[in-house]
């Protein structure tokens, strides 16, 4: 597999990123691809491991030393196809997916991961540039039509794995343009909006309809959907975002992460965004802001705040500092607890861990900072220190606290399915099946919060299990 001495022989190499302070001054993607050359060395590191644990890390199956040995090969065009035969959109895995398949690298034990992201992204890029990616037309049409409630990666995966066994896919999206997440969630310089409307490009080729600023359960009846289609899809992901439950959180200094995200990225594409926002507009320029939660998100807060040109920015996080390195003893091949330092806070950030948010302080009905104070965690319980409280000056208050499950009033509360006991749609991951008969649920809406990984995996199961119920058999992949 690869060079079988490569690892011994090539370290590990990242691609690298543009300088800080030249980045924080656009919007756009910073990365510097690696050269054939040394993707290809790069690529020789996968060992001939006998069994590759790389694969249990990977949610959506990818054939991860298969494409390796053809990139060392020189053949990229196969590589391509070994790539898509399991993973729809690598273009959007191999930029914002944290790579799992990585941690679980059988070279990762005793020396660094291959470079697994890095050789996916490069794969699917050199595709596009040379005009391999092109529609998949179906062989016949089946008769047969599907309603996909929500344009994220789920809902993109499942319509376009139906379409391309012949059924007539209409996604309906309530945002005015397609991508969920992808698109108005993740900031444009993690993953620039081009590639989300190449490949809608390709799927209105392969047949599928899309139906933009078409909220369910709002502007279009759900049961509308279930009058006119054979099949319904719930992919419309987990938007309930967690609120903070202290005094001063009503202040309108104290946003949502992805009210603040969402602005930037419609400013972006171009769109007056203070007509759409109905809080007005948000900026983080020349303010003090505090990013309460240390995930993705809250990194996204970040990148966002330096490029507007906030006077500070501080991220909150309520758990413990992770250690810096794992002990990969202990949890090898599986996802470790380690400290992770995003791009964006190489590029200009305070980072405080163990610290709970008690109340939001105003001057004159303006947020002019946040009370604090240090929490101990023992046995999994969080204790406040005792004369451990501290104020920080805020100006902007971004909630990067993570999501509690799918928004109900609309679409859940029209469709009537069931519910499990954390508020997700209840469908089990064979059926994919609601307590509805006809009426199917995948991602983030299903699973709860998760990562753009697991939505199109559970995309494309979801679009067998439909295809079978529809046809009685289906030749889609699992």
């Amino acid at each position: 597999m690869g060079k079988e001495t490569g690892f011994l022989e090539f370290d590990r190499r990242e691609t690298p990123y543009a300088d800080p302070a030249e980045r924080v001054t656009h919007y756009k993607e910073f990365l510097r691809p690696l050269p054939d050359g040394e993707l290809r060395q790069q690529a020789a590191r996968c060992m001939n491991c006998g069994i590759p644990f790389c694969h249990t890390g990977c949610p959506v199956n990818n054939l991860i030393p298969d494409w390796n040995h053809l990139v060392y090969e020189d053949d990229w065009k196969r590589a391509l196809t070994q790539l898509h035969s399991t993973n729809n959109f690598p273009e959007f895995t191999g930029r914002i997916c944290p790579a799992p398949c990585e941690a679980a690298c059988t070279l990762n034990i005793v020396d660094a991961p291959v470079t697994i992201k890095s050789i996916e992204c490069a794969i699917v890029d050199r595709g596009w540039r040379e005009g391999w990616i092109v529609p998949q037309l179906a062989e016949k049409r089946s008769g047969k039509a599907v309603a996909v409630v929500g344009s994220g990666p789920a809902g993109l995966a499942c319509a376009q794995q139906l379409t391309r066994v012949g059924h007539a896919v209409t996604v309906f999206e309530k945002a005015d343009r397609i991508g969920g997440l992808l698109r108005y969630g993740i900031p444009d310089f993690k993953l620039e909006k081009q590639l989300i409307n190449r490949r809608a490009v390709q799927m209105e080729a392969e047949g599928v309809q899309f139906r933009t600023s078409s909220e369910v359960g709002v502007e279009v009846s759900f049961q509308a959907l279930r009058d006119n289609f054979d099949a319904v899809v719930l992919a419309g992901g987990a938007e309930e975002a967690r609120s903070l439950d202290i005094p001063g959180a009503e202040l309108p200094g104290v946003r949502l992460a992805m009210e603040f995200l969402t602005q930037q990225n419609k400013r972006n594409a171009g769109d007056d965004e203070v007509r759409a926002a109905p809080r007005g507009s948000l900026t983080a320029t020349g303010k003090h802001v505090i990013v309460i939660g240390g995930g993705d998100t809250g990194s996204d807060c970040v990148g966002t705040s330096n490029r507007q040109g906030a006077a500070s920015v501080t991220q909150l996080e309520i758990m413990p500092k992770p250690p810096e390195k794992e002990d990969k003893a202990l949890t090898w091949p599986d996802w470790p607890l380690k400290l992770r330092t995003s791009s964006s806070h190489q590029e200009g950030v305070t980072r405080d861990w163990a610290v709970l948010a008690k109340q939001v302080t105003a001057t004159d009905g303006q947020v002019s900072g946040l009370e604090c104070v240090r929490v101990e965690w023992q046995g999994g319980r969080m204790q406040e220190v005792a004369g451990s409280a501290f104020t920080l000056p805020a100006d902007l208050i971004l909630l990067a606290m993570g999501f509690t499950g799918p928004k109900r009033r609309g679409l859940l509360d029209r469709a009537g399915v069931a519910l499990d006991g954390r508020g997700n749609v209840a469908a089990d991951t064979s059926s994919y099946l609601t307590s509805e008969p006809g009426v199917f649920a995948c991602g983030d809406m299903r699973r709860g919060q998760s990562l753009v990984v697991w939505a199109i995996r559970e995309g494309r199961q979801a679009a067998r299990a439909v295809d079978e119920a529809l046809m009685g058999a289906s030749e889609l992949p699992r």
